[in-house]
């Protein structure tokens, strides 16, 4: 579960953006920056843009596989 504080910035979303549908695999490349939370176990994870989720090995369960999907989207442009 992602913490915050109050924060008059922060947004909710409707979700209905495939960004926020669309299941990861580990190794895959972060499509954008925020807190990603594994769909089987609930651990969570930041992730940026760009680079790869963690990999299979970053933790493990059965029997479900390792799946990602962001929790919180997270604006780096600062704008």
């Amino acid at each position: 579960m992602a913490w915050w504080v109050t924060d008059s910035s922060l947004t909710k979303a409707t979700g209905s953006e495939a960004t926020w549908t669309t299941d990861y695999d580990p190794g895959d490349t972060v499509p954008v920056s925020g807190i990603y939370k594994c769909r089987s176990c609930a651990r969570e994870v930041t992730s940026n843009k760009g680079d790869p989720f963690p990999p299979p090995s970053h933790h493990s369960h059965a029997p479900n596989a390792v799946k990602w999907r962001i929790n919180v989207w997270t604006n780096t442009a600062g704008s």
